[in-house]
């Protein structure tokens, strides 16, 4: 084990010329940052997802109900063991001969066997109350480290000018504040890699799988290597539009549209702006070529900006479906007809829907009464199909 330790740590490849790891040594004089410091963020993620929990159980959960949130989650479908079986043991979307099958065994048409899976696949979709409790969760931290991270970085030199960042490196203290920042942001994103196998499940998961994975790749390479001044800039440009994005979902879990695609807009352009101008024309500026400047050209130089690359194109990605849904908003003139980052309302993105989703009692093949097409008997205004229900029970 010290073999390969030694050989992945090795200097020529993470270090510039003529600089060694016992050169980075904290002594009495100045701290430097160690690799074992960053073991303090498994339990600190830990702490943070304690917190969590407790946040969204006696905070978020309580001004959820106060502003009227949903509590209740999608209308569940009937009870069915037949049709239970089927979707946790064998499929969730059974095609068009299945169905049929199922048509005969069960006596039902094959709509409403399709109603009673689209029921039961909802029912495994989180409430409107849940996800308002976890918005709420990341945008009090959002707002809260993006808010540090300001305080902090006005003070410093290399806000103002990016050369700063690699003036004196790699011999540069480690400032206790820094050092906070950087511990706080990687537990964060070590508790978002664990718990996002239980939070809302996106569309984009494994998007934002991969982006978490580089997120702390990069903090931990650039905490050992000390390249924390360009880091510091990283992060808090990155958080910014985290805070807008989160507001933006709370306000349409609340059905406040107008404020939800107001702060959608202003999302759309502050996550524009950072990440596709100020991100490459300040960040990939002072790493390709200011640090290359400075420092000439070691290894682990590259393999800091194929990473922060590899941001840049999820950057490109996002920019391009948060333009589409704007522009989908705009042409139909409401926002957030199709909002692919889970902000607008939309009738189909959390929860499938269809005309007749008020349908809840399967009708049977043989019919009982006469039906209008939006699922209401003509004499009376009722579903029109509690008879058909007593005829399935009767099979």
């Amino acid at each position: 084990m010290a073999g390969i330790l030694a050989w992945f740590w090795n200097e020529r490849f993470w270090l510039p010329h003529n600089v060694t790891w016992a050169d980075l040594q904290s002594t009495e004089e100045a701290a430097f940052p160690q690799a074992e410091d960053l073991y303090l963020a498994f339990p600190l993620a830990f702490c943070i997802f304690m917190i969590r929990l407790l946040f969204e159980r006696f905070i978020a959960k309580p001004c959820a109900l106060g502003l009227k949130v949903q509590a209740n989650g999608p209308q569940k479908a009937q009870p069915n063991a037949i049709l239970e079986k089927v979707f946790t043991a064998i499929t969730k979307h059974p095609d068009e001969k299945r169905l049929e099958g199922l048509s005969k065994q069960l006596d039902w048409d094959v709509r409403s066997i399709q109603r009673w899976f689209r029921q039961r696949r909802n029912q495994e979709k989180p409430s409107t109350l849940r996800k308002f409790c976890e918005s709420m969760w990341r945008f009090t931290f959002y707002l809260y480290i993006f808010t540090y991270g300001v305080r902090f970085l006005k003070k410093t030199p290399w806000l103002w000018n990016t050369r700063q960042c690699w003036s004196g490196y790699p011999y540069q203290p480690l400032m206790p504040d820094l050092h906070y920042y950087y511990i706080v942001e990687l537990s964060f994103y070590w508790s978002l890699m664990f718990s996002q196998f239980i939070d809302v499940k996106r569309k984009d998961f494994g998007i934002m799988f991969t982006h978490h994975i580089v997120t702390v790749t990069l903090i931990t390479f650039s905490y050992v290597t000390n390249l924390t001044r360009v880091g510091t800039l990283i992060l808090c440009l990155h958080d910014s539009a985290d805070i807008v994005l989160e507001a933006a979902k709370m306000a349409n879990y609340c059905k406040c549209q107008k404020l939800s695609d107001l702060l959608f807009l202003t999302f759309a352009v502050v996550f524009i702006v950072s990440r596709l101008g100020i991100y490459p024309l300040w960040i990939l500026n002072t790493t390709l070529f200011e640090l290359y400047e400075a420092l000439g050209n070691f290894p682990a130089l590259w393999v800091f900006n194929v990473l922060l690359m590899v941001l840049q194109i999820l950057h490109c990605f996002w920019s391009y479906l948060i333009i589409k849904a704007a522009y989908r908003a705009i042409s139909k003139g409401k926002t957030g007809k199709w909002n692919p980052l889970h902000v607008a309302k939309d009738a189909r993105s959390d929860v499938e829907s269809s005309s007749d989703e008020e349908e809840t009692v399967p009708r049977s093949k043989a019919p009982h009464s006469t039906v209008t097409t939006n699922g209401t008997s003509g004499a009376n205004g009722t579903n029109g199909y509690l008879t058909a229900a007593t005829s399935s029970e009767e099979h």
